[in-house]
């Protein structure tokens, strides 16, 4: 390759232009390029999804940088190695690297930017050991390091770990703070382009995870647009993807959630980014679940799993839905017990809740619902704060506490509407239907009940669709049961006292215990253990 066509390579990476760039500098004699060419090479190979090419010219740049005895340009070439490393899941390469990272920085003599990549790596390392107050530190200096030295990528990446980790021990406006100026600097283009992408995937991730889904969908946005600017990108468009399909999916299209999430994992497979599809997958198997495809979500989430994401508690919810209850509280019971960070508590309590409840545990699903609650005062968002509604009115019916369920189950209703999330607001619609015909008001349940069936056909959501037909055509009552002795005999299997049963149906204690001898007399059985075996035998608790 000739001066001129170099120069037209590295113009065309100074404008973007990924696969010009490539196909410039890769087709010539690697002794023909310059150590600079040799990084910005490695740059376009991983921005196109070419992880083999970007590592064979780290490393030619790597030994050149220290035969030049370039020591602080080696370092910069280390950090870069164990990034790529641990991107495709290869734990003992990113080990490697960072411990020449860090041997080679220690050789340093003259104060740089390096020791803040190095810094970095030590705050990923301290993560994956799960030392969230020493990964705290690395950011700390990462931000330190890059303000001094007036280093742009490396301030917003601290910046942006920085916050992360605030959301993870539960200082949401200082983290949510960190992460807007992170983004900030993205978008006014101060950041290499490799770095811009960590930042918006960071950045959006926990967004994601706190459900501030209007951040989620803002940043998405702009993430989109950046994708769409570089000619040939393939890295991190397939997060941009779960991020469309995680959007699509709230908002209630179902069938392209689907369609972007299956892109995503295509472009995860093409990079070689295992834990990356590992989500995809997982979100797909939600909406399988959702929809009443069963084989497919267990696939989806057998798949999660074969790449190192845990398939929970979407997996427990599945288990639930074949009938396997205690399976599903065992596995969330003891998630909970592993997680003490607000961030992975907020992501397993409301499955938690509903396991509970389904189990007939209230008093459990009480307390969870407690700290639900505690914790959405600490994030704020919308759906949060819908999510904590919902639970708390589904643990008051569970409880046969019917008017105490509807104000909270209202209050979900027009916090899920301006979420823009109709499947969770058509659950309330369906619970609240449910509380309504327990406190006798049966034309208020069937408009309740009416809408939340249309909602969930519109969506494709069988099961749940499902439901609320049965409960608004419900089968003849059994052995003569009137409906007031059902909803006595629901509450008994529930294991409430007669007082509660009485207190829950505004009736007298004489008026229930005489409800239950008739229950008694008509199933034929002498006991209160007797009578909750049958009702959950024919589908009455």
């Amino acid at each position: 390759m000739g001066v001129v066509e170099l120069e037209q390579a590295r113009a065309a990476f100074d404008r973007g232009e990924w696969d010009v760039a490539f196909e410039g500098w890769s087709t010539a004699d690697a002794d023909a390029l310059s150590t600079d060419d040799l990084e910005d090479l490695a740059t376009t190979a991983e921005l196109l999804g070419r992880h083999d090419d970007a590592v064979r010219a780290l490393h030619r740049a790597f030994r050149r940088r220290l035969e030049h005895d370039e020591r602080a340009r080696a370092v910069t070439c280390a950090f870069r190695l164990a990034m790529v490393s641990a991107a495709h899941a290869e734990p003992a390469l990113f080990a490697g690297w960072t411990a020449r990272a860090e041997e080679l920085a220690t050789a340093l003599d003259e104060d740089g930017p390096e020791p803040g990549w190095v810094a970095l790596l030590r705050m990923f390392r301290a993560l994956d050991a799960g030392s969230f107050p020493d990964a705290a530190a690395g950011a700390e200096q990462v931000c330190t390091v890059g303000r001094r030295h007036h280093d742009a990528d490396l301030l917003a990446i601290g910046m942006c770990s920085r916050g992360r980790l605030a959301l993870y021990a539960g200082r949401v406006t200082e983290g949510l703070a960190l992460l807007d100026d992170a983004m900030v600097r993205v978008v006014t283009g101060e950041l290499s382009p490799v770095i811009a992408g960590h930042v918006y995937c960071t950045a959006i991730e926990g967004c994601q995870e706190i459900s501030d889904f209007t951040r989620v969908a803002e940043w998405t946005v702009a993430l989109e647009r950046w994708c769409t600017e570089q000619p040939g990108l393939l890295a991190f468009t397939g997060q941009c993807a779960v991020h469309r399909g995680q959007l699509l999916r709230i908002r209630g299209d179902w069938a392209a959630a689907l369609t972007e999430l299956d892109r995503a994992a295509a472009r995860y497979r093409q990079i070689g980014s295992p834990d990356a599809a590992g989500l995809a997958a997982y979100e797909a198997g939600d909406i399988h679940r959702l929809r009443g495809d069963r084989a497919e979500a267990d696939t989806a989430y057998q798949v999660a799993a074969d790449h190192g994401y845990d398939p929970q508690p979407g997996l427990a919810l599945l288990w639930l839905a074949q009938g396997r209850a205690d399976a599903a509280r065992r596995a969330l019971d003891r998630l909970l017990a592993e997680s003490g960070g607000p961030v992975q508590r907020l992501r397993l309590l409301p499955a938690h809740v509903e396991v509970l409840v389904a189990a007939g545990d209230v008093e459990r699903a009480r307390h969870a619902a407690t700290e639900l609650g505690e914790l959405t005062s600490l994030f704020g968002s919308v759906s949060l704060a819908a999510t904590s509604a919902s639970v708390s009115g589904a643990v008051k019916l569970g409880a046969g506490d019917a008017l105490g369920a509807l104000p909270y189950l209202h209050r979900a209703q027009q916090l899920w509407t301006r979420a823009g999330s109709p499947y969770e607001r058509a659950r309330a619609q369906l619970l609240t239907g449910r509380a309504l015909m327990s406190v006798g008001d049966a034309e208020s349940a069937r408009r309740e009940l009416e809408a939340a069936r249309t909602a969930f056909r519109r969506l494709g959501a069988r099961p749940a669709a499902t439901e609320a037909a049965r409960l608004l055509a419900p089968p003849a009552l059994p052995d003569g049961l009137t409906p007031r002795e059902v909803e006595v005999l629901r509450l008994v299997a529930a294991g409430h006292s007669n007082a509660q049963v009485a207190a829950a149906l505004v009736l007298s204690e004489k008026t229930v215990a005489r409800h239950l001898s008739n229950i008694f007399v008509k199933l034929d059985v002498g006991s209160r253990t007797a009578a909750t075996a049958y009702a959950f035998a024919h589908g009455l608790a």
